[in-house]
């Protein structure tokens, strides 16, 4: 089943370019994730970009808070396997430090940079050097006179800061432009996002803000976040979490591939949360599975059932998967049922099976499944024969049946 033809059609929007990544435009959507290192740190600062780059970010933001920080950019930027954004608030000079410095992208924020002439400067700059610019309005930091028109942020607040700041952009003929419109409330943030859609065609940067620890901040982060690439809005996600910034990237890139917006590069394991049916302790089952999958890389989906009721129905979309029964499994490979294993050898006979996927290929590996299952056939009805005393007709059987099994 092609999961990308049950999607809505994508929102229009233009491209914009971030070193080699492009965001919108019909641009696969990208993963963008935060260092928590102090920037002055260059090789600590660069190792945290390679670690996010390596959990699947497309692109990471770095703080530029200070000169010193701007002048680290400069080293930092080079050495980057992804490109880079600054982060930029109050001090307008630390953003034409950090293009200075050679980043990629500028993220401003127009409740803390309020002076239009400011703004201007900084678009003058990065338009000169052909760097885009992310208007990233958040409700926590609104300019003072939205929240007295609207009295609390509000979808239309955020919208319009981004509107008024969109105009002092293109008062210097700046239009190369990421929006994103953040709030720690998920129905603002989706009602911002949803209303801004409407009224523009630059690329939206999805994001929860502040969303705190899992599990909590990746259910808010995916609720807001997917809800709207659901609708077909967004162009480049960031999970906001209070946690290692490698789980943010790991976060995003999972959703991705959850939604079949990505195409999935590692393991997905799916497993049924088991009932009173259930003959075996599934949660122990899928978690040994997960970690001895997840160790060799294999980029499969395998399912791990409870039971035969519906294992391998429900699952039959998996590459691999096992349907528990008593004391034994039912492995079957994309919906059929290939062999049979002891309970012991559950999660050993996924990893067997995993292993001969990876090196003979789904259309092999059947092929050779069948040979095996006629060659079993074979050998039961060649044990029967034996025990009806017809000695002679049971050698031919057998005798087909090592012929089947080598493939004759």
């Amino acid at each position: 089943m092609q999961i990308e033809s049950q999607l809505p059609e994508r929102r229009q929007s233009r491209c914009v370019r971030v070193g080699d990544v492009e965001i919108g435009g019909g641009a696969r959507v990208s993963v963008q994730s935060m260092t928590t290192t102090k920037t002055v740190d260059v090789d600590g600062t660069l190792a945290q970009v390679y670690a996010l780059a390596g959990a699947g970010a497309d692109i990471v933001r770095i703080t530029c808070d200070s000169e010193d920080a701007a002048a680290a950019l400069a080293h930092i930027v080079p050495r980057s396997p992804v490109p880079v954004v600054a982060d930029i608030h109050f001090q307008y000079r630390l953003a034409l430090a950090a293009l200075e410095a050679g980043v990629q992208k500028i993220r401003l924020n127009p409740g803390n940079i309020r002076k239009p002439a400011h703004i201007k400067a900084v678009a003058t700059e990065a338009r000169d050097r052909g760097v885009p610019i992310r208007i990233g309005v958040n409700a926590g930091s609104l300019d003072k006179d939205l929240l007295e028109k609207y009295g609390e942020p509000t979808p239309e607040a955020l919208v319009e800061s981004a509107h008024q700041e969109i105009a002092y952009l293109r008062e210097v003929d700046f239009d190369d432009i990421v929006i994103s419109l953040k709030a720690s409330n998920v129905p603002l943030m989706v009602a911002a996002y949803r209303l801004m859609a409407g009224q523009v065609d630059y690329p939206l940067h999805l994001g929860v803000t502040e969303a705190g620890p899992p599990p909590a901040g990746l259910v808010k982060s995916s609720a807001g976040i997917g809800s709207l690439l659901l609708d077909g809005i967004g162009d480049t996600i960031r999970y906001s979490l209070t946690a290692d910034p490698v789980e943010e990237a790991k976060a995003g890139k999972l959703l991705l591939e959850t939604l079949g917006l990505r195409e999935r590069r590692g393991l997905d394991l799916i497993a049924c949360p088991s009932c009173g049916r259930a003959e075996v302790d599934v949660i122990a089952l899928a978690a040994e599975a997960q970690t001895r999958l997840d160790e060799r890389g294999f980029p499969y989906q395998v399912a791990v059932m409870g039971c035969v009721v519906n294992g391998p129905g429900e699952a039959r979309g998996a590459d691999l998967g096992i349907a528990a029964g008593k004391e034994k499994g039912h492995l079957f490979i994309r919906g059929r049922v290939v062999r049979v294993v002891p309970e012991p050898e559950i999660v050993d006979a996924l990893v067997e099976e995993a292993e001969r996927l990876r090196e003979e290929g789904f259309e092999a590996r059947l092929a050779h499944a069948d040979r095996e299952a006629a060659a079993s056939a074979a050998r039961i009805r060649a044990d029967r024969l034996a025990a009806d005393q017809d000695p002679n007709h049971a050698v031919e059987q057998a005798a087909r049946a090592r012929e089947i099994a080598h493939g004759d």
